[in-house]
């Protein structure tokens, strides 16, 4: 298996995790006060769209010649970071 390949396995099994994660969250939510669940879910909805948006990344990695795999790879990147980073923020608030 070759670098480009053990790096989007990688990416695809962080990414179920990251989905496996969000599942928590929704049944998290689902147990908290009405007003609570109605700001939890805001979270869980920009979390999804980003979940989203990262997956649509990593089918552009997928689908990438050798060539255009770099440019991919930092777009991928980029959507990777900001969900990351919007998961941390979310665990924060479901605390």
């Amino acid at each position: 298996m070759n670098e480009r390949e053990l790096y989007q396995k990688k990416a695809r099994a962080k990414l179920d995790e990251w989905k496996a994660e969000l599942d928590k969250l929704k049944a998290q939510a689902s147990a908290a006060s009405a007003d609570r669940q109605l700001e939890l879910n805001r979270h869980i909805d920009a979390l999804n769209a980003k979940v989203e948006q990262s997956e649509r990344k990593l089918d552009e990695l997928l689908d990438s010649g050798e060539e255009g795999w770099e440019s991919v790879k930092q777009g991928f990147e980029s959507a990777w970071t900001t969900l990351k980073l919007s998961f941390k923020d979310a665990a924060d608030k479901f605390k």
